[in-house]
C-alpha cells in the first residue's frame, strides 16, 4: 500500500448480502469515508423515471448523467444529492432499485460514473461498495472483500427493509432479487464477480456486528 495516502477498501457482492451496512460500519470504525456507488446509479435511474427517459437507451442515460449534478454529502458521505436535492430516501424505493439495475448495464453510463467514483476516492481513505469495485473500478484497491449470502436470506433482508417503507410481499421481493441477480451477473459490461484476490465472507448466519468483526480482522492483517 502506498505510504502517501490512506487505504481504499472495495466491497462487492450481490443485493442483500449486507454490503451497505458492512461498508458503513467499517468506514465508521476506521474513520474512513463511505462511498455508495450504487446510489449514483439509483440517482440517474430516479431522474430517468422522472423525465421518462428510456431505460434501454444508454446514450441518453449517459447524457442525462453528464448533465446532472450528483454529489455526496454528510460527514461520511452518507447522503446523496441530485441537482442539489437530497434524494437519499427517494432512491431506495423499489421502483428505483429495479430501474437502477436496468440502467447499470449500459457501458456509456458506467464509464461516466466510474470516473466520478475514481475522482472522489483517488486520495484514499475511502470504502466503496458495489458490484465491480474490486474488479474494474479499483483493481488495485488495498483490500477487497466479496460478501455473499444464501438467496433466501438475502430476499428476507430486502423484504424487511422495503416493508418498512412500502407495501410489498416476500414473493415479489424474491422475484425482483432473482431478476436483479441475473442482470448483474450476465451483463456484458462489468458483471458481478469476485476478484481473485478478494476475501470472501458469507454473511448468511452472521449479524452485522459479526460481519464487521471479520472485516476488521482481515483489514488489520492486510494493513499492518
Amino acid at each position: 500500500m502506498s505510504a502517501r495516502r490512506r487505504p481504499i477498501i472495495a466491497i462487492d457482492g450481490p443485493a442483500g448480502a449486507g454490503k451497505t451496512t458492512a461498508a458503513r460500519n467499517i468506514a465508521e470504525r476506521l474513520s474512513l469515508v463511505y462511498l455508495d456507488t450504487g446510489a449514483t446509479f439509483r440517482a440517474v435511474a430516479l431522474k430517468a423515471l422522472r423525465e421518462s427517459i428510456d431505460m434501454d437507451d444508454g446514450e441518453a442515460l449517459a447524457a442525462l448523467a453528464a448533465s446532472s449534478r450528483i454529489e455526496f454529502a454528510g460527514e461520511r458521505f452518507e447522503r446523496i444529492l441530485l441537482d442539489g436535492e437530497d434524494v437519499s430516501e427517494a432512491i431506495r424505493e423499489q421502483r428505483v432499485a429495479n430501474a437502477s439495475s436496468r440502467v447499470a448495464v449500459h457501458a456509456e453510463l458506467r464509464a461516466h460514473l466510474v470516473e466520478l467514483w475514481r475522482a472522489i476516492a483517488k486520495p484514499g481513505g475511502v470504502v466503496l461498495e458495489g458490484r465491480d469495485i474490486g474488479t474494474v473500478v479499483f483493481p488495485d484497491a488495498d483490500i477487497k472483500f466479496f460478501l455473499d449470502a444464501r438467496p433466501g436470506e438475502r430476499a428476507k433482508r430486502r423484504f424487511t427493509e422495503q416493508a418498512e417503507k412500502e407495501s410489498v410481499t416476500l414473493d415479489r421481493v424474491t422475484h425482483d432479487l432473482e431478476v436483479r441477480d441475473e442482470s448483474d451477473r450476465s451483463r456484458a459490461h462489468s458483471p458481478l464477480r469476485r476478484a481473485e484476490d478478494a476475501i470472501e465472507i458469507n454473511t448468511t448466519d452472521l449479524t452485522p456486528e459479526q460481519t464487521l468483526e471479520k472485516l476488521l480482522e482481515a483489514a488489520t492483517e492486510r494493513l499492518n
